[in-house]
């Protein structure tokens, strides 16, 4: 089966990103657009778009692009690890885990925060119309 290619205007609608952030993403080794037309436009696969969507659902977590580059880089390497690497892959993917997590748990701190703050002046503005 020969996989389909879309050209990245079809892909930036599909995925919701700009023409700009998926070429940014390339440059940077995020995705890589698995062949180009004679005229050289970048076509993708559904893989490809995969990718991006999975770009874009972990961007929201605050995750830097770096460690989100380290966790696709795992995921390669997961369906060519052999046993020894394997380890070391899962490993890293529980370490991305647990920052997530860990920055889960800030901005929930935070969100109780901005909640008190808003309580207190709702007290303080009841107060003042009085």
């Amino acid at each position: 089966m020969i996989d389909e290619h879309h050209q990245i205007g079809e892909v930036a609608e599909r995925v919701d990103l700009s023409l700009r952030t998926i070429r940014y993403y390339e440059e940077i080794g995020l995705v890589s657009p698995s062949g180009r037309t004679e005229g050289g436009f970048r076509l993708y696969t559904e893989s490809d778009i995969d990718r991006l969507r999975t770009v874009k659902s972990l961007k929201p977590l605050g995750m830097p692009l770096e460690t989100i580059i380290e966790l696709l880089q795992c995921a390669d390497q997961l369906g060519q690890a052999d046993d020894a690497d394997l380890t070391e892959v899962e490993q890293r993917l529980d370490n991305a885990v647990a920052t997530a997590m860990g920055r889960c748990d800030e901005l929930e701190e935070r969100l109780d925060l901005a909640r008190s703050a808003l309580e207190s002046l709702s007290g303080l503005t009841s107060r003042g119309s009085r």
